[in-house]
């Protein structure tokens, strides 16, 4: 069983990093942190084997906890680094390989995305363990991206929503296009009858609630979704967004 560390400073987020990880068979969450120091401690403690890194983190930086993870004195070598952030700049990309991350996913990203990393990185770690004296071929496959990696994704086709970067921005302030692209895709993928909420979008898309229902409200403003009211025995009724 892989032991995984979650690392967010967002609740919410390392609860649903948390949730993916566990559905991914031969993973386990071996605990949760909040903060750079936290992780620290928490890695100390634990002695997981991959870490789930934010570089967004309220004290140091997740580049910082990176270095001392991955560093000489580390025990063990330390555990392995998969960073789950929304920083997209080459410097953090750059500096997050050179610190022995072994991947690094943009936020916001499809829950089956980090599954399937999740299940390559498994995939290498058996690789690895099957290794005594690797010939040039068998080290070759093992560093060698597979068809995933960036090296292969730059040879196939563009998706549509790869320009959506450089389209004029005509959404409200706050909301972008590759995430109401996300969003679109999460809706349009369950019944219209059925619908979803904010919550079961959030879940799906790899969002935080918050988010994911102002994309959905977004939807409804402009005529492109409906929302219906589901009432419970308790509380406020249910929002259920439905596409048109």
């Amino acid at each position: 069983m892989i032991r995984v560390l979650v690392v967010d400073d967002d609740f919410m987020v390392a609860r649903l990093h948390s949730t993916l990880v566990s559905r991914v068979p031969g993973f386990e969450v071996a605990g949760v942190a909040h903060s750079g120091a936290e992780a620290l401690a928490r890695v100390r403690e634990l002695t997981p084997d991959l870490v789930l890194l934010d570089l967004y983190l309220p004290d140091l930086s997740g580049l910082e906890v990176l270095r001392e993870l991955r560093g000489d004195g580390a025990p063990g070598g330390g555990p392995d680094v998969l960073v789950i952030t929304a920083a997209r700049d080459t410097a953090s990309v750059r500096a997050a390989r050179h610190g022995g991350a072994v991947q690094y996913v943009v936020k916001p990203f499809e829950g089956r995305l980090l599954s399937r990393r999740l299940e390559r990185y498994a995939a290498e770690r058996r690789e690895f363990d099957q290794l005594t004296a690797p010939g040039q071929d068998e080290l070759d496959r093992v560093f060698s991206p597979g068809p995933e990696e960036p090296g292969a994704a730059r040879q196939a086709p563009a998706r549509p929503e790869a320009d959506l970067a450089t389209r004029p921005q005509t959404l409200p302030k706050g909301l972008t296009e590759q995430t109401c692209a996300l969003v679109r895709r999460t809706l349009e993928a369950v019944p219209p009858q059925a619908g979803l909420s904010a919550s079961e979008c959030a879940e799906r898309s790899g969002l935080s609630r918050v988010s994911a229902r102002r994309y959905l409200e977004h939807f409804v403003a402009t005529g492109t979704a409906t929302v219906t009211l589901r009432y419970g025995t308790t509380g406020r009724p249910e929002r259920r967004y439905h596409q048109v």
